[in-house]
């Protein structure tokens, strides 16, 4: 939803709202099926499930031989469903970055079917590059630190900017401020630490990555 924000209409009331009934459904469903996995399968076979893969678990004791091909099929909508939303989203990042003079002209630039194809195709390449470059699993250490680190940083900014600018509106409302964007810092720092500990390789490789946007941010400011 945050990426698509520039273009939402009555942002005010609708990004907040979004992001509540997203968050709340999605929980639902993932407790949901936790208790499912619960009522389904023994402790100890949750405990050393092949691979870490309890759903397949579940579905066999659910559809019995079957089960893993349906967990598959299963799997798979919700991927395609999934990449529907982030690659048609994701390319907006990068159009309204270079309306804003932070990325290249380029892919600021839309077809005749209003969609921002140059920044659509530099998403496509650059994720094949990372396709080909590990194990999903490692992809996702690698993408899911530098992802807290932005968490992080724009939670942080509430602070910032509310000292800065204490008198500025504010349309959207900071719930439990300060304590639970705090707290959120608080944990979103341990889980970064922990795949810094545990994950080192991919997380320090994924900072590099993200200090990689250093120099290409004064390449596109200069080309702009």
């Amino acid at each position: 939803m945050t990426f698509i924000a520039a273009e939402i209409k009555n942002p005010n009331k609708n990004i907040g709202r979004a992001l509540f009934l997203g968050t709340l459904i999605v929980t639902i469903i993932y407790v949901a099926a936790n208790i499912m996995y619960l009522a389904v399968v023994p402790f100890n076979e949750i405990a050393f499930a092949p691979l870490d893969r309890v759903g397949v678990v579940a579905a066999e004791k659910i559809f019995g031989g079957i089960g893993p091909h349906v967990i598959a099929i299963m799997i798979m909508i919700s991927t395609f469903g999934c990449n529907n939303g982030l690659i048609l989203a994701g390319a907006r990042i990068y159009y309204t970055m270079a309306e804003d003079k932070l990325f290249f002209k380029k892919a600021g630039e839309l077809n005749k079917h209003s969609v921002p194809a140059f920044g659509l195709w530099v998403q496509c390449i650059w994720t094949c590059v990372l396709c080909l470059t590990g194990r999903y699993g490692d992809l996702l250490a690698m993408v899911i630190f530098g992802v807290l680190v932005f968490y992080i940083l724009t939670i942080a900014g509430i602070f910032i900017l509310r000292k800065k600018q204490p008198d500025a509106p504010r349309p959207y409302k900071a719930f439990g401020y300060p304590v639970l964007p705090a707290l959120y810092i608080v944990v979103a720092f341990s889980l970064a630490v922990l795949l810094l500990i545990f994950e080192s390789s991919f997380a320090v490789a994924g900072l590099g990555i993200i200090l990689l946007g250093i120099p290409l941010y004064y390449l596109a400011k200069k080309a702009a």
